[in-house]
């Protein structure tokens, strides 16, 4: 979406459905405060990785990343997500049930998906409703942690933790509500998180943008958490195997994502050195179709590309439509965090802390 200064006839009309958007939601919000919408809590601790805004920020790696932490801990885990586009119409659809995973990238949904193949001890369930899920989950299995990702607006649900990550490269998108802008609710509802998490931190100009929206209105920036996304090597879609980031330097690449941000793939490519020679984007959690991948495949070959390249989340989804001689890979990135990692860790290991001593208190 291209965004206009409020003065241009067109989005003088975006503005003012804007402020109706703004208005239902301020009206949901009070509801929560007020005690007319309830919030339901869980028999187990629950940390939620969120937006404010719509599009990529970048909450799968942080999700997976937190996952990891907390089952290196000895705790079981269970991911709770919509499975935003999903084909499968199942109120609860169990992905992985922490041994193998049990539905395809179609039926689940892309993220979730990944999520389960990235932390494989994992329990992963999608389903709209998150509060019945967590439910649903709970009557299954064993579980000490729920990590709901995209929970931010899922007001029904308690956490005991609630991240917000905010897009370094997208500090526009904080400027209005939708459809004017991209933000879901006003930025003053960031006091009520646990943590900012300033996701694509890579620029300290970038960074300095959002922390002077915060500053606008009076939201404390100054702890934030800052994380980057960082390639780590390169997987071969069809078989697997893997290979170095330096052995994909200088190869000619023709570049396929359906992500929420096509941008920070490129620039992710263009870190590791590839020589790019095109691009296919499509919407985030696009479906891809056989005349699609016969059309790439033919313009990759076309333009003399070595490999096409593409994210891991379109990985998944695009392994069944290939040959087995495509040379077809996913970069896969790795989650750091280059500040606040101490405040971060300390807000999880609290919670772990507080779940002891409760333990021993019933005991």
């Amino acid at each position: 979406m291209a965004f206009l200064h409020p003065g241009q006839p067109v989005l003088k009309g975006l503005y003012w459905v804007a402020g109706l958007y703004g208005l239902i939601i301020r009206c949901r919000l009070w509801c929560y405060r007020n005690g007319w919408l309830t919030t339901t809590r869980l028999p187990c601790r629950v940390v939620s990785v969120g937006n404010l805004t719509v599009g990529g920020t970048g909450k799968t790696p942080v999700v997976i990343l937190l996952t990891e932490w907390l089952l290196a801990k000895g705790q079981r885990v269970a991911i709770l997500s919509r499975g935003y586009k999903r084909t499968s119409t199942v109120p609860y659809l169990l992905v992985s049930d922490g041994s193998r995973t049990l539905a395809s990238p179609s039926e689940a949904g892309d993220e979730p998906f990944l999520m389960a193949q990235r932390c494989p001890r994992a329990v992963v369930a999608v389903g709209a409703d998150r509060v019945a899920l967590g439910r649903w989950v709970l009557e299954r299995y064993p579980v000490d942690c729920i990590v709901l990702d995209d929970g931010f607006q899922h007001r029904a649900l308690h956490r005991d933790v609630d991240l917000v990550l905010l897009d370094a490269t997208d500090a526009v998108g904080l400027d209005a509500l939708l459809p004017a802008g991209r933000l879901r609710e006003p930025l003053q509802e960031l006091d009520r998180a646990s943590a900012v998490m300033i996701t694509r931190a890579d620029s300290r100009q970038d960074v300095e943008a959002i922390h002077s929206r915060l500053r606008a209105v009076v939201c404390p920036s100054e702890d934030a958490i800052e994380v980057v996304f960082r390639p780590e090597f390169l997987i071969a879609v069809v078989s697997g195997g893997q290979q170095s980031v330096g052995w994909g330097r200088k190869k000619k690449a023709w570049l396929v994502s359906g992500i929420g941000n096509s941008y920070s793939f490129r620039r992710s490519a263009e870190s590791i050195g590839v020589e790019i020679l095109g691009e296919t984007s499509f919407e985030d959690h696009h479906r891809y179709s056989d005349d699609e991948i016969r059309q790439i495949r033919a313009t990759a070959q076309t333009n003399g590309s070595e490999i096409v390249l593409t994210t891991e989340k379109d990985g998944g989804k695009l392994s069944s439509f290939l040959r087995p001689n495509d040379p077809w890979w996913m970069l896969r990135l790795r989650t750091e965090v280059v500040r606040g990692e101490a405040r971060l860790y300390g807000l999880i290991d609290g919670l772990l802390t507080d779940e002891t001593e409760q333990v021993e208190v019933r005991a």
